[in-house]
């Protein structure tokens, strides 16, 4: 009641967005910029909170997607001038830790998975298979870079060296980010960028972290006692939860698990 009444200041308000799961394209069921907007934008307008908390639980995934996010939770936060404080659960690794360092200061659970400061791209190659079977591989292309990695035929050096050069660039896309962010608190000993991960209390001795700790103690500690927290997160209509249910099998399933399994989840 005390917060409609004329003249009576509110108890601090602390909105919690949830990013949980891997980064991916549009209507994939993954976090993505699309899906978040609004309910980033919700969270940062409503009932003028003291702070955004946003709990973090990503292996990574799309470099575009997790700048996309990055970018509209600082014209967020510029634009209302509302403080971001990052919460990390499992892990908070390659896009995950972009995500991260969107905010102003990054927290965790001691025995959480930050870093994998890196690019990553994999896939296959089944030529050796297909020649087997006796199958022919028949493709026709305009440009002569069209079937670069074509899993279906033998790897090119370079469309390999092609390929570096791309995951090089989208790797200081990201250091560039680290470091923007994160600034003169990156420890200047150790490479931070090889795409290694650390627990938490290393990570903090590094500077990818601020410290360890949990989103409601230590936002009460902050605000006090009786700060109200009020949460946000992509809620799917009924008929797509189902339907995500029915799916869980299936690839994305699959590859998210995979996404997680390679930091021990």
């Amino acid at each position: 009641m005390k917060r409609f009444l004329p003249f009576v200041k509110p108890d601090p308000l602390v909105a919690v967005v949830r990013l949980s799961g891997a980064i991916g394209m549009p209507g994939r069921g993954s976090i993505s910029d699309q899906s978040l907007a609004p309910v980033l934008e919700k969270a940062f307008r409503r009932g003028k909170p003291a702070a955004v908390a946003l709990e973090i639980n990503s292996p990574g995934g799309s470099p575009v997607q997790s700048s996309l996010i990055g970018a509209r939770i600082r014209r967020l936060a510029e634009e209302h001038k509302v403080p971001v404080v990052a919460f990390v659960e499992d892990v908070a690794a390659s896009g995950g830790y972009w995500l991260a360092a969107a905010a102003d200061e990054i927290f965790a659970d001691e025995s959480s998975v930050v870093g994998s400061i890196g690019v990553i791209s994999a896939g296959f190659g089944a030529h050796i298979f297909l020649t087997r079977q006796g199958i022919e591989r028949r493709v026709h292309t305009a440009g002569q870079s069209k079937s670069m990695l074509d899993p279906f035929r033998p790897e090119k050096e370079e469309d390999v060296a092609r390929l570096r050069s791309l995951l090089g660039d989208i790797h200081d896309n990201f250091i560039a980010h680290v470091k923007a962010r994160r600034a003169e608190r990156l420890s200047t000993e150790t490479d931070l960028f090889t795409g290694e991960i650390w627990l938490a209390r290393k990570a903090a001795e590094l500077g990818l972290i601020d410290g360890v700790g949990h989103l409601k103690p230590l936002m009460q500690a902050r605000f006090g006692q009786k700060t109200r927290f009020r949460r946000y997160e992509i809620r799917r209509p009924l008929f797509q939860r189902f339907g995500a249910q029915m799916m869980d099998q299936a690839v994305g399933g699959l590859e998210e698990r995979a996404a997680f399994a390679r930091f021990g989840l």
